[in-house]
């Protein structure tokens, strides 16, 4: 993953980052956190009409200098490029949301980073029960406390390995996926679909989801939720106020 207007000491900027920049296990994980902390997830492309781009220099502009999110291909784009910059060894997966109710096509994308020998599963663009911190793949069955959340990494029967969260004490399988090698035009057709298809959820409403340390918001259409350890919250919000909201809670304006 490469684009001529990357630049690590802007991206470090744009997501609050001062620590040490080196290829290894503690540089990936404070990456992942402060980039999750710093980028909302974010349809507004969508919602405007817009195909989202996968130009890469357009989502390293669009992230880095004008402060804005993105989905999946978007935020872990980035995410790659970063990794690249680092000489941290890195490829792109194709997954498969199992959350809806009718089976789905692989239109999620993550990044599979390998560093120190282990190989971790880092996604920052999976919304609202995205993992808050890479997951190491040789970590199976075994609860993982990320803050309030906790998730697992298992095997399924097809081989594959299959990400869940605890919901409401229960696991809820969120995506399946395999270690087959993604390239970056793979997900064009992933991305059209999330783009334009009526049946997409992007398409259908606006959906920002903000991650910090002590919990997370969610804007779904006009629905506020905030989502700490103490519960959750709700607001039903007046189309009026949408852009204050989005300014003030998510640091996201609406041209």
């Amino acid at each position: 993953m490469h684009s001529d207007n990357f630049d690590i000491s802007t991206y470090f900027k744009r997501i609050n980052y001062t620590g040490p920049a080196a290829a290894d296990t503690a540089t990936l994980h404070a990456l992942m956190r402060h980039q999750l902390f710093a980028v909302p997830f974010e349809n507004l492309d969508v919602q405007a009409g817009k195909m989202v781009s996968l130009v890469p220099e357009e989502i390293v502009d669009k992230i880095l200098h004008q402060g804005r999110g993105g989905y999946c291909y978007e935020v872990n784009g980035l995410f790659a490029m970063a990794l690249a910059a680092l000489g941290i060894s890195w490829r792109f997966v194709a997954a498969r949301p199992m959350f809806y109710p009718a089976r789905r096509p692989k239109t999620h994308m993550a990044v599979v980073a390998e560093v120190e020998g282990r190989q971790w599963l880092c996604d920052l663009g999976f919304g609202s029960y995205g993992i808050r911190a890479p997951m190491a793949l040789d970590m199976l069955d075994v609860d993982i406390g990320q803050d309030f959340d906790t998730f697992r990494l298992t095997r399924h029967a097809r081989g594959e390995y299959l990400l869940q969260a605890k919901v409401e004490g229960a696991w809820a399988n969120q995506y399946g996926f395999d270690l087959s090698v993604q390239e970056w035009v793979d997900f064009i057709p992933a991305n059209y679909l999330n783009s334009t298809h009526p049946d997409a959820i992007f398409v259908q409403k606006r959906v920002i989801v903000q991650h910090h340390p002590e919990g997370r918001q969610i804007l779904l259409g006009n629905m506020l939720k905030t989502i700490t350890a103490n519960g959750t919250k709700t607001q039903q919000l007046a189309e009026e106020d949408i852009a204050e909201v989005l300014r003030t809670h998510f640091a996201l304006t609406v041209a």
